[in-house]
C-alpha cells in the first residue's frame, strides 16, 4: 500500500493552516491546538520546514512561524522533501540507486523508475495553495508561469 507518512502529513496539516492565514504568525502551541495535534510533533515538523525554506520563523514576545513563500509556491513533494529522512521513491532502487542487489538484472526497475517519476511530477504539481481549496478539481490561481498548479499534473499511464 502506498501512504504517507504521519510527520508528512501533519507538515501538510500545518502548512496548509498557515496558508489560509498568511499574514498570521503561529506559534506552536496555537498551531498543535487548531490542528489537535500535540506540541511536541508540531515542533519538529515547524524545525524540519524552517530547515528548508517552507517556514521562517521569528523570536521574540510575538515571535513564531510563517510561512516561508506563497502558498501556491510550496508543493507537495517539496514538503515530502523535507520531512522525510530517505528520498522519495516508490522502491529502494528509485529511492537511492544501489541499495538493491538484483538491481542490474532486475527487468521491472525501468517500469517502477517510470511510475516513480509520474507520481512526483504529479507531487510537484499541487501545492498548498491547491490543497487549502475546497475543490480539488478546481486549483487555486495565479498568474501564469508563476506558479505550480494541478493542471499541470501530468497524464497517468505507463504506455510508453
Amino acid at each position: 500500500m502506498l501512504r504517507i507518512s504521519k510527520i508528512v502529513d501533519y507538515g501538510i496539516l500545518v502548512l496548509t493552516h498557515m496558508g489560509a492565514h498568511p499574514t498570521h504568525v503561529c506559534s506552536a502551541a496555537e498551531l498543535a491546538g487548531a490542528l489537535g495535534l500535540g506540541q511536541p510533533i508540531v515542533s519538529k515538523v515547524l524545525k524540519l520546514l524552517a530547515q528548508h525554506g517552507l517556514v521562517a520563523s521569528t523570536r521574540g514576545a510575538h515571535g513564531g512561524y510563517r510561512l516561508g513563500r506563497p502558498a501556491q509556491h510550496i508543493s507537495i513533494a517539496q514538503i515530502i522533501d523535507a520531512l522525510e529522512e530517505q528520498p522519495f521513491g516508490l522502491t529502494e532502487c528509485t529511492a537511492v540507486p544501489g541499495v538493491c542487489s538484483v538491481e542490474e538484472a532486475c527487468h521491472i526497475r525501468p517500469h517502477w523508475q517510470r511510475i516513480n517519476l509520474m507520481v512526483r511530477r504529479t507531487l510537484e504539481a499541487v501545492s498548498v495553495a491547491d490543497m487549502i481549496q475546497g475543490d480539488p478539481k478546481q486549483p487555486a490561481r495565479a498568474p501564469v508561469g508563476t506558479r505550480i498548479t494541478a493542471a499541470h499534473a501530468p497524464t497517468w499511464s505507463l504506455s510508453k
